[in-house]
């Protein structure tokens, strides 16, 4: 099992079929007659495992047209010769190509996804892999792989899983797509992002990430998606994908759960 696809918890390994899946979803749907899903975040009944309808409607899902570069709302449709990127982005690009991020990150979005960041709420990463896979559909239609960003051994211990792994791994069995969660890790352990300016979030991570030779081998030459739940400054994604760039990679997007909504900013 790889260190970061799971955190220190043992899975329980089977052999998928269609005639075991068909029998899963067989019996999934019998057990919802009787004992009906409730939400993540109430206790109150819902159709599917998922928010409640009060949670649903907070959310500020992100549609097109936004900023290919960085994933950011434009204010209106500028047809079809408007510029597909914001000033800032075309200004001072990022070094991942192209971002997408399912909602803003704001008081609605907030609570969720840290009940799931640090709550031990691992029930939402399918959930998160589901808005994902709506929002960088595009990304995902033009990935070879998915790569987490990763986590330093030490914060994974202490937080038992790595959350951008926990949605990777559902994303990349959807699409097809090889999941590399040992590609990229962090062997430097770095202070919390939490409260440093732009500039000190792209120090504090600019030397934390690198590539393994296992992973050099199987990135080389391919169009990756990297995942992480937060975009921010960009800083974090920003620095794995120079390393994998570095490394031989043909190209890095990025995809995320939800970003705050004055990310993007030029970088000095």
């Amino acid at each position: 099992m790889s260190v970061q696809d799971g955190g220190w918890r043992g899975r329980l390994k089977g052999v998928s079929s269609p005639l075991a899946s068909g029998a899963r979803h067989a019996g999934r749907g019998l057990l919802d007659i009787l004992l009906p899903p409730v939400a993540h975040d109430s206790r109150e009944a819902a159709a599917s495992g998922g928010l409640s309808p009060d949670a649903w409607s907070r959310v500020a899902f992100l549609e097109a047209p936004v900023c290919d570069g960085c994933g950011a709302a434009f204010d209106y449709d500028g047809g079809d010769f408007a510029a597909d990127r914001c000033a800032a982005c075309i200004a001072s690009p990022y070094a991942f190509g192209r971002a997408r991020a399912a909602c803003v990150y704001d008081e609605a979005s907030r609570g969720i996804i840290l009940k799931f960041k640090h709550g031990d709420q691992q029930q939402f990463a399918p959930l998160f892999a589901r808005w994902i896979s709506r929002s960088a559909a595009p990304l995902i239609e033009a990935a070879d792989a998915v790569v987490p960003v990763p986590l330093h051994r030490g914060r994974l211990l202490s937080r038992r899983f790595n959350q951008a792994a926990e949605i990777a791994r559902p994303l990349a069995r959807a699409a097809r797509l090889d999941y590399l969660p040992d590609a990229l890790i962090r062997p430097m352990p770095t202070a919390s992002q939490g409260g440093k300016s732009a500039r000190g979030r792209r120090l504090n991570v600019r030397t934390a990430f690198a590539v393994t030779e296992a992973g050099r081998r199987r990135i080389k030459g391919r169009r990756l998606l990297l995942i992480d739940d937060v975009l921010t400054t960009g800083a974090t994604a920003e620095a794995c994908a120079r390393v994998l760039l570095e490394a031989g990679a043909r190209a890095v997007d990025l995809a995320v759960i939800a970003r705050v909504k004055n990310a993007r900013e030029p970088l000095k």
